[in-house]
């Protein structure tokens, strides 16, 4: 009787509030009204939200593996990447023929085959190049410096060809000699040897230059004797001056 006095819309709602006091059992079904509407509970509404998956979430995928043909194509390079390292100067020159001689791998020991005669070749920059290439720490680059540096040095005339280009060497040099790498170092140390055997007293100018470094790799046990005898070669080649050239920098020298 009282629900024909109320009205559809309040129909609706009283039944509403029936169901929610009955069982969950009734709160689940779908309300049918007379006008067609279907009322879902609030409990089942925010369980079909609950279950359906976001627009906006990414479906998780696998990472494609790259392909050989990636590293050939701009586009595949990543930008954030660590880029790789700009080759040295020695390197480029020697890439572009810059350097005439070539590594030959030899069954026992390597050697340099030269485009030209050395004799033939001019000092400048060359001589300067290959020091600048004591520096370097990977093959072929070390070898080729090393060993080209010392056989320009012993062509013919080579101290009137050398001796002008001591203020350019000297400084390539001491780089080495400073160099972190022992092995770069021992380079340097054998190569200012070498340079000293051709010049002569010529280099006393600039030995000071030289020495710091060797004074502080002195302090080192497995370099002190090869620097005591590369100064024992400098003195020899240099003249009495070199000796207090030599105690200015390392007072703890002695002189045989």
């Amino acid at each position: 009787m009282l629900l024909v006095l109320l009205s559809s819309s309040e129909q609706q709602q009283l039944l509403i509030v029936l169901l929610d006091r009955n069982t969950g059992s009734m709160g689940s079904n779908v309300l049918r009204m007379s006008s067609g509407v279907q009322i879902k509970p609030k409990t089942a509404i925010q369980k079909s939200k609950a279950s359906s998956p976001l627009p906006c979430s990414p479906e998780p995928s696998t990472k494609p593996q790259p392909k050989p043909s990636d590293k050939l194509n701009p586009k595949t390079i990543d930008p954030f990447g660590t880029p790789s390292r700009t080759p040295s100067a020695f390197a480029a020159i020697y890439a572009k023929g810059g350097i005439p001689c070539r590594l030959v791998h030899g069954s026992v020991k390597h050697r340099l085959k030269w485009e030209c005669l050395p004799e033939t070749v001019p000092f400048d920059p060359l001589l300067v190049t290959l020091a600048e290439g004591l520096r370097e720490t990977k093959h072929p680059y070390t070898f080729v410096s090393k060993e080209g540096f010392k056989e320009l040095l012993m062509v013919e005339g080579a101290a009137e060809k050398t001796i002008p280009l001591l203020p350019r060497l000297v400084p390539v040099l001491k780089a080495a000699l400073a160099h972190s790498d022992d092995e770069v170092f021992e380079r340097g140390l054998d190569a200012l040897v070498q340079l000293s055997a051709v010049v002569g007293p010529s280099l006393n100018d600039h030995l000071k230059h030289l020495l710091t470094n060797l004074s502080r790799r002195l302090m080192d046990k497995k370099f002190k004797e090869k620097i005591t005898v590369a100064l024992q070669k400098l003195e020899q080649y240099g003249g009495k001056a070199t000796v207090a050239i030599i105690k200015s920098k390392i007072p703890t020298y002695y002189s045989e």
